[in-house]
């Protein structure tokens, strides 16, 4: 049997494995699903007779080096840090390797290796980055085959709760790592094009400055800037573009609220606060405000934020209890962004019926034949309980997909890569269409910002 190694079997990795097990026998393929707890792996498997669970220490050189000179190719889910050394034991065994992460500037220069070698080492083919990547350059593509020039590209993502199960002030809950959610944004300006035109927005200012979304049969969305809009002028090709800005999606109303948490300080993850695990949430909330012996904390914050009494974002804010004096932080040595992590988690974890939702749209302007049009592009995906989750859909079924076209030779161009050529999109869009993954395509009025408008 074709032996798939996988490494790493947390929360991203149901569906992926569902997949690759339903076709085990079709394919004749045999999953190995390698974990630090064993545990873990065998709950993934379930018993399956093309499957079996394996505890690894990837530290442990022998253990590595052993497991992935069994395997016809390899899968990393691990965190994007720990991708690297099992590339290069890859390139030490001639193995093909698949994962969901962002490609380091480490694993770029494993490139001609990789290309001598004729390896494919296939990066950033989860949601985002992965179905983002793919389903932009489908329409990309197809819009410069027509001979038209492109104008604007905006695309947003976001990981929420399904309307079914939203049933909180913050219409979100955690759909994937809590602490990414805390820490989103941080580390330098968001930056993008708007019209020609070089935009920042520093991280103080991010979560006042959103744009609008509407998702058909969803209502209005908003999104935030990603970081770094600006690379993927060069990853698409868009060299020339005016617009372009990506951006994370949320519920409306969603980011003023988390504006409070920026603005008092507690995303921060730099420095530890004395004595946090003996602190209540009301005092960790306390510590952040001025000291007054005559007012009370939530007087104190309401006064400093300009909070009115009857805005929702105060009723957001007593709904995840952070003035309780009984609750506590219990943790040692944790800077804020932990604490707040951690307050988070008692309101926004998933319940065990809750589902999860995956949102994305694109926007496309382009010029043709002397006329402007825009294309708007739009994907939702619903979860199916707390394991199957849209997100480990979305994330899973792609790398899954793209390890069996890898495994088929369907993929054949060596490298190290990023799903952003025809042989590889247009094949993996196609099952994902099959598998529910599907994107909704209208002509629209170009909406671009006019460029005539020195102003802008």
């Amino acid at each position: 049997m074709r032996n798939i190694l996988l490494i790493g079997a947390g929360r991203s990795s149901s569906s992926l494995i569902t997949y690759l097990l339903n076709k085990s026998t079709v394919e004749n393929l045999h999953i190995t699903i390698a974990d630090i707890s064993l545990k873990n792996a065998e709950n993934k498997i379930q018993n399956h007779k093309n499957g079996t669970a394996l505890e690894l220490d990837i530290f442990n050189e022998t253990e590595r080096h052993t497991a992935i000179k069994h395997a016809d190719i390899v899968i990393s889910m691990l965190p994007a840090h720990l991708h690297l050394n099992i590339a290069k034991d890859c390139l030490t065994f001639g193995k093909n390797m698949v994962t969901a992460s962002y490609i380091s500037k480490e694993m770029k220069e494993l490139n001609d290796e990789a290309v001598e070698k004729n390896l494919i080492f296939m990066n950033e083919i989860g949601l985002d980055p992965g179905i983002d990547h793919m389903s932009a350059m489908q329409v990309i593509d197809s819009i410069r085959e027509k001979g038209g020039k492109m104008l604007l590209f905006e695309s947003f993502t976001g990981g929420l709760v399904a309307p079914e199960s939203d049933d909180n002030l913050w219409n979100y809950k955690f759909t994937w790592n809590p602490r990414n959610v805390v820490l989103a944004g941080q580390g330098g300006a968001a930056k993008f094009l708007q019209e020609g035109r070089y935009k920042y927005i520093p991280y103080h200012k991010l979560f006042r400055r959103t744009e609008i979304l509407h998702i058909e049969g969803y209502g209005k969305f908003e999104g935030y800037a990603n970081r770094d809009s600006l690379k993927y002028k060069s990853v698409y090709n868009l060299d020339d573009i005016l617009t372009l800005y990506r951006g994370t999606i949320r519920r409306v109303g969603y980011s003023r609220a988390w504006n409070i948490f920026v603005q008092l300080g507690m995303t921060d993850d730099s420095y530890t606060i004395e004595d946090s695990e003996n602190m209540s949430y009301r005092d960790f909330t306390n510590s952040f405000l001025p000291y007054n012996p005559n007012d009370s904390v939530e007087l104190k914050l309401r006064h400093c934020l300009k909070i009115d009494q009857d805005d929702i974002i105060w009723e957001k804010l007593l709904e995840l209890n952070i003035f309780s004096p009984t609750k506590k932080v219990t943790l040692k040595n944790a800077t804020p962004a932990q604490i707040l992590e951690k307050i988070l988690k008692d309101s926004w974890t998933l319940k065990e019926d809750d589902k999860d939702m995956i949102v994305m749209q694109h926007l496309f302007g382009y010029e043709l034949n002397g006329k402007k049009h825009q294309i708007e592009s739009s994907m939702v995906c619903i979860g199916d309980n707390q394991t199957y989750t849209a997100m480990a859909k979305t994330v899973g079924l792609p790398v899954a997909i793209a390890t069996l076209k890898i495994l088929n030779k369907e993929i054949k161009t060596p490298g190290v890569q990023i799903p952003i050529n025809k042989e590889v999109y247009e094949p993996i869009l196609k099952e994902l269409e099959e598998n529910g993954i599907i994107f909704t395509e209208k002509n629209m009025p170009y909406l671009g910002y006019k460029p005539e408008n020195v102003g802008a």
